[in-house]
């Protein structure tokens, strides 16, 4: 208890608490908001944030109420006067949250994967659902590889991930395990679990999934089943490990990571992954916009906290060296505490994602509180693999300059740049999405 009272209190801290709440108006006939997407938020995540938001705006008796359908509930609480006002979230997978914007059945779409192209394309009636105001990303999630709790491996890699559950291995005697036959678990194709465990690990592979693989709606229900199975093994989001053991994973050449915090947190673990809110820019719904910023406040992150994601705010972590990082790197650790941010890039672009834009608040925030504005700060930029490693260096460190022009604007003083170039990648190199998470650029504070 009293970490996690310390825990909040440093999340507060980087993201003042807003005492005044702007009233929002109360409808007299039907829900205040609908929501529709991501099994992964709206489980539990999202009737937390819409519970927070009716707390502030003095709603009272709030409780949930089931949906007819499975994985549906409504939200409900009562003004002082006793007017009922209602949410209702519906929670069949990423891509029925797309499907409902265009249909005009949700106001808001919840999502654990990035939008895509044709989704984008099929909702610009409602304006760019790529920009600032409408993609946002409200807490980081990691996929864990979950295994029985008996399980003797440790260890996996990407590829041999697309393998087991391609079906190519299909026992764990070939992994160097024992225990026979193989028995795969996933969540259902709705998901955006599963679409971004087919980005991450089996598209990468040009692999599919094996049929004879169990499929689940129910996150929980899969994490139950696999720490009930000796031969079992599954994906899931992180706060779903429930009884079941996590496996660390390697991607190409980077370090075999487990999914802990702080790695998921800078999106360096290789199964890491944004969770999102998206609002369309010609939204008419105040409800929606305002859950949006309620979420991105210090008590929505603190709720995104409490269920078992990673919140946004900024830390400073100690890294020790280590004999596989650079010499200057190792430098670097021993003097300076890295910050739990990484920036990272637009595809094909250098301009900063959207993620990247709203930390540049949350450092400078954390900077400012803790008097380090003026030359206590060091930008340390990485890059994917180039023929000519010089190129790769310089390229690692325009990345870095790039968010120093940033920070400048809000008053840092930078103490030094670095760019080391296609060093200690964090992906494989060999796709697309490898390449672009390895661009990144690190923040260190003296």
């Amino acid at each position: 208890m009293m970490l996690r009272a310390l825990y909040l209190l440093a999340l507060c801290s980087t993201f003042p608490l807003v005492v005044l709440a702007t009233p929002l108006p109360f409808p007299e006939h039907g829900p205040a908001l609908r929501i529709q997407g991501s099994n992964t938020i709206g489980a539990a995540l999202g009737p937390a944030l819409v519970k927070g938001l009716m707390e502030q705006q003095g709603l009272k008796a709030i409780h949930r109420e089931p949906a007819p359908r499975p994985n549906e509930q409504r939200i409900v609480g009562s003004t002082a006067q006793g007017q009922r006002v209602s949410v209702e979230i519906a929670a069949h997978g990423s891509s029925t949250g797309f499907v409902a914007l265009k249909n005009a059945e949700a106001d808001l779409a919840a999502a654990s994967r990035p939008i895509k192209d044709h989704e984008l394309v099929e909702l610009e009636p409602l304006g760019d659902l790529k920009s600032p105001g409408a993609e946002q990303v409200i807490a980081i999630d990691g996929l864990a590889i979950i295994l029985h709790p008996r399980n003797p491996l440790h260890t996996l890699s990407s590829g041999q991930l697309a393998q087991v559950f391609s079906g190519e291995i299909s026992t764990w005697e070939a992994l160097g395990g024992s225990g026979g036959k193989i028995q795969l678990y996933a969540r259902d194709d709705q998901s955006g679990t599963y679409d971004t465990f087919k980005e991450l690990v089996l598209n990468r592979y040009g692999k599919t999934l094996d049929g004879t693989a169990k499929r689940f709606e129910s996150s929980e229900q899969l994490s139950d089943a696999v720490s009930r199975d000796p031969q079992g093994i599954g994906f899931i989001g992180l706060p779903y490990v429930r009884q079941a053991k996590a496996a660390a994973i390697s991607d190409g050449d980077s370090q075999a990571m487990l999914p802990q915090n702080s790695l998921i947190a800078t999106e360096d673990y290789p199964l890491s992954r944004r969770l999102f809110f998206y609002l369309p820019p010609n939204n008419t719904n105040p409800w929606a916009a305002a859950l949006v910023d309620f979420a991105q406040g210090a008590q929505g992150q603190a709720i995104v906290a409490a269920n078992g994601f990673i919140a946004q705010q900024v830390q400073a972590i100690t890294v020790q060296p280590r004999a596989p990082m650079p010499a200057a790197y190792q430098a670097i650790a021993r003097e300076a505490q890295r910050l739990t941010v990484n920036f990272r890039f637009e595809e094909g672009s250098a301009s900063l994602d959207n993620k990247a834009r709203q930390d540049l608040a949350r450092v400078v925030a954390y900077l400012s509180s803790h008097d380090k504005l003026d030359k206590r700060v060091t930008l340390v930029g990485f890059g994917d693999a180039k023929s000519d490693p010089q190129r790769a260096a310089l390229l690692s460190k325009l990345r870095a300059m790039a968010v120093r022009r940033e920070l400048v604007k809000s008053g840092v003083v930078l103490r030094d740049i670095r760019g080391f170039g296609a060093e200690m990648p964090v992906a494989t190199n060999s796709v697309d999405e490898g390449r672009i998470k390895n661009r990144r650029v690190e923040v260190w504070v003296y």
